[in-house]
């Protein structure tokens, strides 16, 4: 009896003409974001001083519409942009652009609204 073998695809080599500049998966993504020079600036002190003055000014409370969370442990809170700064100091250092979300609130509704805006 002949084993039959299948045929290679001889379309696997070819890659798509969409989007050919963006990267095409989310480490490259990723990778070419945190390359951005005001990614350093969260590293800094004067950036861990103003996020608890935000956690603090809003009592460690979610300030997402319906949420009001209220969360002790720090690290379960984001001091995030409201207006996304796009490498704008100015924006950046804004207490008047930025309010305390909780982990949740930030990683999932906040990134859809982003994603939405694009």
């Amino acid at each position: 009896m002949v084993k039959l073998t299948g045929l290679k695809p001889r379309l696997n080599g070819l890659r798509s003409r969409i989007g050919r500049d963006a990267p095409s998966t989310r480490v490259e993504r990723d990778r070419e974001r945190d390359a951005q020079p005001w990614r350093r600036w969260y590293k800094t002190a004067r950036w861990q001083r103003l996020r608890m003055v935000i956690l603090t000014r809003d009592l460690f409370t979610c300030q997402w519409p319906g949420c009001g969370r209220v969360e002790p442990d720090t690290a379960q809170l984001v001091a995030d942009h409201r207006e996304p700064h796009r490498g704008d100091e100015a924006m950046f250092w804004d207490q008047d652009n930025l309010w305390c979300l909780c982990k949740p609130c930030h990683d999932s509704a906040k990134q859809r609204q982003e994603h939405r805006a694009r």
